[in-house]
């Protein structure tokens, strides 16, 4: 029996992780007349504009990581080039980049006082602007294009690798040309994993805050904050956080749509053939071609803009804030470590009663904990504060809003809402490789509840478990929306420093936080190269 995790506690536990969802729910039900008001007026004025912005963004954004993902995973799968074994690692650089950080830094070297436009004025007597402006809707499609993209490349890659080269190999048997081959057998055999990865791009790029805030672009996230803290209008809030969330939940079942015809794709597959196929040797201008295809999206989504904030770091290096540097570090480090070590057990307590009492409300708890990533970071600001405002206005004395928002309770059980579906993830894998057999033969052996896990379970879920902590303390690194909000007070952490210096146009002082929260993006990008290396 698994007595130290009752069913009871394991409720709380769903509760507590969906809470911020269901609050909005419930804000529906408390419009009043005023509330109304304010909605019929958000339809008159900005929420036309929200919504047409939002799925322009989505839709350019849509097709630049799909064309961009699947040129550059068909490329390091079907073909053979000079630098395609680097090229297969090194197209997952963009992961570590903020996508706000790469919005800052070619705003830093590509505006009017840029060193770009400068050099181009000074040296060859041009006049005015040399280029567009960058802070715009094309320039954050930009931005999100060539940091998302990877999303499409590792899902398109797998699904390219299963099948794609054998296949290509019987149709070049059967006399098909090789441009005939990629549009009637790799395209439709990676079109599933493709929609997956798009899917997955579009619900961070819904999430963002930092771009869209940054250029000045009217999407529902800059729109939830504005009406949150410029109007106090918490409701409006709320109704926009809902409409935000309805978008995201239409992108997270289309992704698991895709990612069911995916495995069918796969299993279906895997059933016939050779594995023995090998890509397609491309000499000449075709490799060149193949080399660039896969060079730019690295260039513009990871050296370029490092490069641009390195040029800003080593020229300021003197007049550095170092101290600050090392308190706002301290304050990142420990509420990620915090909230790695607690999303970390909490995943590994919700898998370990998946499989040892696989009922129906253990696995709705864990579904439900699995949807928390896919909520923004500020629909979840808007579900924490919703239902405190709602007591601090029942009780006015209890100090429920203090411990939320003055303390680090708030923005960890932010963190835990949001990540812990990403340490779960991690340790259900784990448990997938791990026999059932040792179970029961643990069970004859008089081993049962914790000792089964602590005696059994966790010598082999080690690794998953370090990969877990690894994965959510990165997250936690970078995430700025609802970090800005519910931070403790004089606790700035590197992504809200980030965020204050770059919207105060002090990018040079901006470029050491983001270069270190770059560094530290690095360190899952380390993890799933070598994970793809080994198999």
């Amino acid at each position: 029996m698994l007595r130290w995790l009752p069913p009871a506690l394991l409720l709380l536990l769903a509760l507590a992780l969906t809470l911020p969802v269901l609050s909005l729910g419930v804000s529906w039900a408390q419009m009043d007349a005023a509330a109304r008001d304010v909605l019929a007026q958000m339809a008159q004025t900005v929420l036309p504009e929200y919504t047409l912005t939002t799925l322009w963004l989505c839709l350019a954004v849509a097709v630049g990581v799909a064309v961009v993902g699947m040129a550059t995973a068909s490329s390091v799968t079907l073909f053979d080039f000079p630098g395609r074994r680097v090229f297969e690692w090194a197209l997952l650089l963009p992961l570590a980049m903020p996508a706000y950080v790469v919005a800052y830094a070619y705003t830093d070297f590509l505006q009017f006082s840029g060193p770009l436009q400068v050099w181009l004025r000074e040296g060859f007597g041009l006049s005015g602007r040399v280029f567009p402006e960058v802070r715009n809707t094309p320039g954050a499609v930009w931005v999100f294009t060539f940091s998302l993209y990877p999303y499409v490349y590792l899902l398109a890659r797998t699904a390219l690798a299963e099948r794609a080269a054998q296949l290509m190999e019987a149709a070049r048997l059967l006399g098909a040309p090789l441009a005939r081959r990629i549009r009637e057998v790799a395209l439709p055999l990676a079109r599933p994993a493709v929609a997956a990865g798009v899917a997955l791009a579009l619900m961070e790029t819904l999430a963002d805050f930092g771009v869209a805030s940054y250029f000045g672009i009217q999407t529902f996230t800059a729109g939830i904050y504005k009406a949150w803290l410029a109007m106090d209008m918490p409701l409006a809030a709320a109704q926009l956080a809902t409409m935000l969330l309805a978008l995201v939940a239409l992108l997270l079942w289309l992704e698991h749509r895709a990612q069911r015809r995916m495995r069918f794709a796969t299993l279906r597959g895997q059933r016939a053939g050779s594995s023995d196929a090998q890509p397609v040797r491309l000499r000449g201008g075709r490799a060149l071609v193949a080399v660039a295809v896969c060079a730019f999206p690295i260039a513009f989504g990871f050296v370029l803009p490092v490069l641009f904030m390195l040029r800003p770091l080593i020229g300021g290096w003197e007049d550095l804030p170092w101290s600050s540097f090392v308190q706002w570090s301290r304050n990142s480090v420990w509420l990620a470590g915090l909230s790695a070590v607690l999303a970390t057990g909490v995943a590994l307590a919700l898998a370990f009663a998946v499989r040892v009492r696989p009922g129906p409300v253990t696995r709705g708890v864990v579904q439900l904990a699995s949807l928390g990533y896919a909520v923004p970071g500020a629909v979840i600001v808007v579900g924490i504060l919703l239902p405190i405002g709602w007591v601090q206005a029942a009780q006015p004395d209890t100090r429920v809003g203090y411990l939320v928002t003055a303390t680090a309770l708030g923005i960890v059980w932010a963190y835990l809402v949001r990540f812990t579906a990403v340490a779960l993830q991690s340790m259900q894998s784990g448990y997938a490789r791990i026999p059932a057999s040792l179970d029961d033969s643990a069970r004859m052996l008089g081993t049962t509840g914790f000792g089964l896990a602590l005696r059994v379970h966790w010598p082999l879920l080690k690794r998953s478990t370090a990969a877990a902590a690894l994965l959510v303390f990165v997250d936690v690194m970078k995430e700025l929306p609802a970090t800005l909000v519910l931070r403790p007070f004089n606790s700035d952490t590197l992504a809200v420093v980030t965020y204050q210096l770059a919207r105060d146009e002090r990018l040079g002082e901006a470029a050491l936080p983001a270069l270190t929260l770059v560094l530290v993006g690095l360190l899952p990008v380390i993890l799933l190269s070598r994970t793809l290396r080994a198999r």
